[in-house]
C-alpha cells in the first residue's frame, strides 16, 4: 500500500497525476494534495454553464476537467483534496464505494471533535452544511474515489466563481448543486493550521490502516509521464472545454449600435451552428461572420482568434470587440 503527499499546487499536473496513478499503479493508494485557485468540473459537465466566466478570467482561476463524474467544485489553498485508489469489490455499487472510502475521513475528523457524516451518496456534512464533495471512477478492476475537504477556503470566491446562468444553456449535461457550504476549521475545538490538518490526516489514515502504507516517491519515469499527460491533455482546451456535451446557447443584448441576438449549437465544445439576428447597422453580410465562427471553439480564445481576421465594425456598426464577445457567455 502507498500513500502520497503531493506538493505541487498546479491543478493541471494534479489531475494528470490522478489519472496516471489510477491507471498505472497496482497497489492501494491514499493521496493528499492541494490545488491553487481552480474550478474542477465533472467529466460530463458543460464547462461554460458551470462558471462565471468573466470572474474566472479576471481572477486567473483555472478550469480543469477531471476523469470522474459529478458536479463542479472550487479549489484553493484553503482546501485539501484526498484520493483513495483500490481494487473494486465484486458487485460493489457507487453508493457502497462512497461509504467505504469516506468512512476513514469521517473517523479521522471525529478525533478532532468534528461531527461529520455522509448524506446521500457522496456529500460529507457538518451540521447540515457541506464541506466535502466526492466523486468516483472505475477503470478495469480498479476504483478511484476523491473528494474535497474545505478547511479555510474563500467562500466569497467559491460563490462568485461558480455563480453561473445555466438557463442560458440547454443540454443534458450534469448540473452542479451549489449547496450551503462550511469550512472544517470553523468546527474545531482547538485551532490548527491547514498544514497541521494535513499532517493529522496523513497520520490518522495511516494508523487506521495499521501503518501498512508506504510513502511513495515518484520515479523519473512517473514524473515524465505525468508531465506529458498534463501538457497534452489536462492543460488543453480540447479536454477542459471541448469535452463538454452537446448544448444550445442563446443570448440577447442591447448595444448603443443596436440589438443583437445570438443562437448557437455546440458539440464537443465546437460551434456547429450559429445564427445572428438584430437591429444593428452593417456594411458586410451577417452570414459571412456566421461562417467565420462556425467551427470555432466556444471559448474566448477560440472566438477571439477568428475575429482577428476581420473588421468587426463592418458587420456590427458601433459594437466593439469585447462587447461582441460578451454575447457568447455570461
Amino acid at each position: 500500500m502507498y500513500y502520497i503527499i503531493d506538493h505541487s499546487t498546479d491543478p493541471y499536473w494534479n489531475l494528470a497525476a490522478e489519472e496516471y496513478l489510477f491507471k498505472n499503479l497496482d497497489k492501494p493508494v491514499f493521496r493528499l494534495w492541494q490545488n491553487e485557485n481552480s474550478i474542477i468540473i465533472g467529466q460530463h459537465q458543460n464547462a461554460l454553464a458551470e462558471i462565471n466566466l468573466d470572474y474566472v478570467r479576471a481572477n486567473n482561476i483555472k478550469v480543469v476537467r477531471r476523469l470522474t463524474g459529478g458536479g463542479a467544485v472550487y479549489h484553493d489553498l484553503g482546501n485539501v483534496n484526498f484520493t483513495f485508489i483500490d481494487n473494486r469489490i465484486d458487485k460493489e455499487d457507487t453508493a457502497s464505494m462512497f461509504a467505504r472510502f469516506t468512512k476513514p475521513i469521517i473517523d479521522s475528523l471525529c478525533k478532532l471533535g468534528v461531527k461529520a457524516y455522509l448524506e446521500g451518496r457522496n456529500d460529507l456534512l457538518i451540521d447540515g452544511k457541506k464541506f466535502s464533495g466526492n466523486a468516483v471512477a472505475v477503470y478495469r478492476d480498479r476504483v478511484l474515489q476523491h473528494g474535497t475537504l474545505l478547511f479555510s477556503s474563500s467562500m466569497n470566491t467559491l460563490g462568485n466563481a461558480l455563480a453561473s446562468r445555466p438557463e442560458k444553456f440547454v443540454s443534458k449535461s450534469v448540473k452542479s448543486n451549489i449547496a450551503r457550504v462550511t469550512n472544517i476549521g470553523e468546527h474545531l475545538d482547538h485551532p490548527m493550521t491547514i498544514s497541521e490538518f494535513m499532517e493529522f490526516m496523513e497520520r490518522e489514515i495511516n494508523s487506521i490502516n495499521r501503518n501498512l502504507y508506504i510513502l511513495y516517491s515518484y520515479s523519473d519515469q512517473d514524473i515524465k509521464s505525468i508531465q506529458k499527460l498534463r501538457d497534452e491533455k489536462y492543460s488543453q482546451d480540447w479536454w477542459n472545454f471541448g469535452s463538454s456535451p452537446v448544448y444550445q446557447y442563446s443570448k440577447v443584448k442591447q448595444f448603443p449600435g443596436g440589438l443583437i441576438e445570438v443562437y448557437l449549437k455546440v458539440n464537443k465544445g465546437v460551434i456547429t451552428y450559429i445564427k445572428i439576428f438584430g437591429s444593428y447597422f452593417f456594411i458586410k453580410e451577417t452570414h459571412e461572420i456566421e461562417s467565420l465562427l462556425t467551427g470555432a471553439l466556444h471559448t474566448p480564445e477560440g472566438i477571439g482568434e477568428r475575429l482577428k481576421k476581420i473588421n468587426l465594425s463592418d458587420y456590427f456598426g458601433n459594437v466593439e470587440g469585447e462587447e461582441f464577445l460578451s454575447l457568447f457567455w455570461d
